[in-house]
């Protein structure tokens, strides 16, 4: 589903048009769409209910004649509607919006998949189910036993060997000590793994756990190559995110890395600048970055704390916590993405 097809109305009332903006109304609030099409079909012809934003809680009424948006609007705008318990609406009028490139469509939702097959990337995977709830329950309580870092939005911990968010990078030289124990079931469970770029000699040997609060993410980048090999794996626990994907078509665009992991980017680029896909993680799901989905797309969580998948509005948990796989790089990264890697550069 789409945001931003319609035109947000200004001004006290608008141009008179078939189209209603309806706020405090929505899945967030508690009103599902069939609840809210059988209030305004009351009016006359309805011809689709669309979320108007990513908040959950605005949509967008459509009829099919003018006049009866007219009548829906003099009936419920500002004034308690019984079969809503009460609920008092806020409406304006709403128009369509051109959909020209001069537009700018990078702030409109990518559609969000379930599956990475369908995102077309290669090298991405995602294993559902990867770790059991009593599993998960248990790999929460392992690591709210040990000390945070804080970060200015989120917190984090590492293991094997610290990230440097100024740099981008490890100093392999400061060795932390082995991966902690709690986490060998899921080492393990990665070793079974059928995967290929040597995956039997690649040991790994640098964790990050990052806990996201609601509307909290990432900014796009790719984890630098000179840092870290070609396989990372990423464990959603204890709650959900979309994971957009983004691949830069001019070079000159790429993002460049922040000294703040925390710096919130929505971008304002024209996304005919760089292919766009975006999947669903739930928790307890394991991704798998390798090959060009590593070395050539950057990855980015939406700042988002509700996000919409397939029709249905998901809202961020009070937490999420995922735990990063990497191996520490010991030579020079001789991928085949020269143009996005430091190493050839």
């Amino acid at each position: 589903m789409g945001f931003t097809r319609f035109g947000r109305p200004k001004g006290a009332q608008g141009q008179s048009s078939p189209n209603l903006y309806v706020a405090n109304c929505g899945p967030a609030v508690g009103l599902s769409y069939d609840t809210i099409v059988s209030v305004f079909r009351a009016f006359g012809e309805i011809k689709g209910v669309f979320a108007a934003d990513e908040s959950g809680a605005r949509v967008v009424v459509c009829f099919a004649e003018e006049g009866c948006a007219q009548n829906a609007f003099n009936a419920l705008n500002g004034r308690p509607c019984a079969e809503l318990g009460g609920r008092s609406l806020h409406i304006r009028y709403s128009v369509l919006q051109p959909t020209s490139q001069s537009q700018g469509r990078v702030n409109d939702s990518v559609p969000v998949s379930l599956l990475a097959s369908e995102l077309n990337i290669p090298g991405l995977f995602l294993m559902h189910d990867f770790v059991t709830a009593k599993e998960e329950e248990e790999f929460l309580a392992a690591v709210d036993e040990r000390p945070w870092k804080n970060l200015s939005k989120r917190r984090v911990q590492h293991y094997g060997y610290e990230f440097c968010y100024e740099t981008r990078n490890v100093d392999s030289r400061k060795n932390l000590g082995e991966l902690p124990a709690f986490v060998s079931p899921i080492l393990k469970r990665i070793a079974l793994l059928p995967m290929r770029e040597d995956a039997e000699a690649i040991v790994l040997d640098q964790l990050t756990v990052n806990e996201y609060p609601p509307g909290v993410g990432l900014s796009p980048h790719i984890d630098t190559h000179s840092a870290f090999e070609g396989l990372i794996f990423s464990l959603s626990l204890a709650g959900p995110c979309i994971m957009e994907f983004r691949r830069y078509l001019d070079e000159g665009l790429t993002p460049r890395a922040s000294s703040s992991s925390d710096i919130e980017i929505e971008s304002s680029e024209n996304n005919s600048n760089f292919l766009r896909r975006a999947i669903y993680l739930p928790p307890r799901s394991l991704l798998l970055l390798s090959g060009e989905a590593r070395y050539a797309w950057n990855h980015y969580i939406p700042h988002h704390k509700i996000d919409m998948v397939k029709d249905s509005v998901i809202r961020r948990a009070s937490r999420r916590v995922s735990f990063t796989f990497r191996k520490v790089r010991a030579s020079p990264c001789q991928c085949e993405f020269s143009q996005y890697c430091d190493s050839q550069r």
